[in-house]
């Protein structure tokens, strides 16, 4: 606990009292202001494989805090300012970009080459693809009409075969594939997200999805699950409605991940969802009418590989809505940002919560969070969090407003960026964290071939506690991270390189198929004792 005379102890004192924030009965990881602007609020991250992010917001709002080079301005508009920006992780820097059509609440996947497509939006952009190619110079390219059917709120996730799947969109009951072939070419009606459907308020918009190695998709939405064949449309499995009848997605908005997926010897362990978090049915409604209902704060996790599967149902220490889970770099699940009452959309939030919590999946249930070290900025409506190379966790945006508002309002429109960094991070346990040796980052693997890792560990090594995990980058937005899974790879016995040094060796074998893995690039990480290394990016093909 901090020292009741600290400075930072007494502005944590009267943010608990402006903003009526539940205090954090334990603390662990810390947090670091990177920049105090970006120009933007970030409501859409993405990390790309040179170790920049991409950020967005939307275009129709008038101008932002940042302006685009060259005197550039948007075309038939006096808006000369940036509505995207690149933010360069080694450099802690920002360059603004061009987008033209509105990507407000749109959709996005890390394609196989390392290009950023996106889908969708609002008005003029609901029906646009957009790509984006990382360099020095590059901008935003867009395709009118790449879509056929509107996206707005839509979930993408990236297949076996290198398409995205496009699911869903308010009012859009349906998916489509992108790109598109002759046989892919119209929308294909999807009435599971009719179904789901509350009239008036929804609570299906940004359904989670995952692939499942079978090549089927696990999506939820509202309360339910399928398992669906999306090659034969055709719904394969109905899991049982989530205990309590309470919504989880937009604009209930819990948030959901598939936990570690282990390999031995070419087979997968079991698979299960974990979704935390969200508001009651009577959330929305209620908020129009200036009351806030509490958020929950119940887990529900299922084994959804089990022939009979059901929920499991835990209770979170800290109630909430609008957060993020991301998996760490050791199979852990960080939850953070959002808020204890209310639901998402603009001012209908209240009571952020500051601390973050980790959950220990393999611990015994009573035994699995652990409150961390509260922020000092409230991250409402529209904030975004994704995990780094080097296990840190960049967390930004925040803005339930219709536009940017700093001022005379209950929760400023937030433009800067900051790191929380995960107690792995720490300095009292460098002496146990790997560093890779080789391969180097950028290394391109082939399904199922044996990679060779050698890596250094300065203190004592305890080779059963090694293990390495595959991150896939997701792209972040409305408190789900779309196409996030994390892999635990088949492994062979730690040997040393040599007696005398620090240096050890470990064998991993890569996933076997694309229903495991999708191609495209991953982040590497050796871990030892709950410790990660820092990542190293490889590209599967």
């Amino acid at each position: 606990m901090m020292s009741s005379c600290s400075p930072l102890h007494h502005l944590l004192l009267l943010l608990l009292i402006l903003f009526h924030v539940p205090p954090c009965p334990a603390d662990g990881g810390s947090w670091y202001l990177l920049l105090p602007t970006i120009g933007i609020s970030a409501m859409h991250m993405q990390l790309l494989p040179n170790d920049r992010v991409l950020i967005y917001d939307r275009t129709d709002f008038g101008t932002s805090n940042i302006s685009l080079p060259d005197g550039k301005c948007r075309p038939n508009s006096n808006d000369c300012s940036a509505h995207s920006v690149e933010y360069d992780v080694a450099s802690n820097t920002v360059r603004p970009l061009m987008v033209l059509s509105n990507v407000w609440c749109s959709s996005g996947s890390l394609m196989p080459d390392g290009t950023v497509t996106q889908t969708g939006g609002t008005a003029d952009g609901e029906l646009v693809v957009r790509t984006y190619s990382s360099c020095d110079t590059c901008d935003w390219e867009e395709i009118p009409n790449g879509l056929v059917q509107g996206r707005w709120y839509a979930t993408n996730h990236l297949l076996p075969d290198s398409r995205q799947i496009i699911i869903g969109g308010r009012g859009a009951f349906n998916y489509e594939f992108f790109p598109k072939t002759p046989e892919t070419a119209n929308a294909v009606d999807f009435p599971f997200l009719d179904e789901t459907n509350d009239p008036g308020q929804e609570n299906n918009l940004y359904p989670f999805v995952f692939l499942y190695p079978d090549g089927n998709l696990f999506i939820f939405a509202n309360n339910r699950a399928i398992f669906f064949d999306y090659l034969n449309n055709q719904v394969v499995k109905t899991f049982p409605t989530i205990p309590g009848d309470d919504p989880r997605n937009y604009p209930s908005t819990g948030s959901g991940v598939l936990l570690p997926i282990r390999i031995v010897n070419g087979t997968v362990g079991a698979v299960e969802f974990l979704v935390c978090g969200g508001a009651p049915r009577s959330a929305f409604p209620n908020a129009f009418n200036g009351v806030f209902d509490g958020a929950l704060d119940s887990c529900g996790r299922i084994v959804i590989s089990d022939p009979d599967p059901q929920w499991v149902m835990e209770s979170m220490p800290l109630a909430r809505v609008m957060s993020d889970m991301l998996l760490l770099p050791n199979g852990h699940v960080l939850i953070i940002n959002g808020a204890s009452a209310g639901v998402a959309g603009w001012e209908f939030g209240r009571d952020p919560v500051l601390c973050p919590v980790v959950y220990r999946p393999g611990n015994p249930i009573v035994s699995r969070f652990e409150v961390q070290t509260p922020a000092t900025i409230p991250r409402m409506y529209h904030s975004t969090a994704i995990l780094l190379r080097d296990g840190r966790v960049l967390v930004g945006g925040s803005n339930p407003h219709d536009k940017y508002e700093f001022s005379n309002t209950l929760y400023p429109t937030e433009l800067s960026l900051e790191e929380f960094s995960p107690a792995y991070l720490d300095s009292t346990v460098s002496g146990l964290r790997p560093v890779i040796i080789n391969p180097v980052t950028g290394s391109n693997i082939v399904y199922g071939n044996e990679m060779v890792i050698n890596f250094a560990v300065s203190n004592n090594l305890d080779a059963i506690s090694v293990m390495v995990t595959l991150v896939a980058p997701s792209f972040n937005t409305h408190s789900f991270s779309m196409n996030q899974r994390l892999l635990v790879l088949d492994s062979r016995i730690v040997t040393t390189t040599d007696p005398d040094s620090s240096n050890y060796q470990i064998r991993v074998t890569m996933p076997p198929s694309g229903n495991i893995a999708p191609a495209g690039y991953y982040l590497l990480f050796v871990v030892h004792k709950d410790i990660p290394s820092e990542g190293i990016w490889i590209h599967i093909q």
